[in-house]
């Protein structure tokens, strides 16, 4: 009975997270990941840096006790650096079971964004692709790029990190 119950209560936590995403910015752009992925949102912090990595992994922190890879998303992305200021964010997130701080410009908020005002990124045909992109949000004015969090770190990526 115990073992139905925890399904049951694993399903309801997963459909109040669907269709909500958190935000975040890189100067005027504006992209989300699904908030399931989240774990924590924390302040700046001293980044030891660590040999023999790829140019976007800032290093490793210590959040707790709990060693945790942080990388810049300007680097992964390829977009200018800027310096860290008191608005820049480390998310934590759990990609394939590790935990990784992905450091941003700015968390904006927490939104609802329903499954009809999602389309889907622009094919491989029109020479835009992205295989981090798993759809774009309208939301008001806005255009919201979804980050697919599974997709952020490729296979070898995770095992250096881990």
């Amino acid at each position: 009975m115990s073992n139905t119950a925890t399904v049951d209560t694993e399903l309801l936590q997963e459909d109040t997270l669907k269709g909500r995403f958190l935000s975040f910015s890189f100067g005027e752009e504006i992209f989300a990941l699904e908030i399931k992925y989240v774990t924590e949102i924390v302040g700046i912090q001293p980044i030891t840096p660590v040999p023999e990595v790829p140019d976007f992994v800032k290093g490793i922190i210590n959040l707790r006790g709990k060693v945790i890879p942080v990388i810049d998303m300007r680097i992964k992305f390829r977009k200018p650096t800027c310096d860290y200021n008191d608005r820049t964010c480390i998310i934590v997130v759990d990609i394939r079971e590790i935990s990784v701080g992905l450091i941003v410009d700015n968390v904006e908020e927490v939104l609802s964004i329903s499954d009809e005002n999602i389309v889907p990124p622009p094919d491989y045909r029109t020479g835009i692709q992205n295989r981090y992109i798993k759809g774009i949000g309208m939301v008001d004015s806005k255009v919201i790029l979804l980050l697919d969090c599974a997709r952020l770190l490729s296979e070898e990526e995770l095992e250096e990190l881990a």
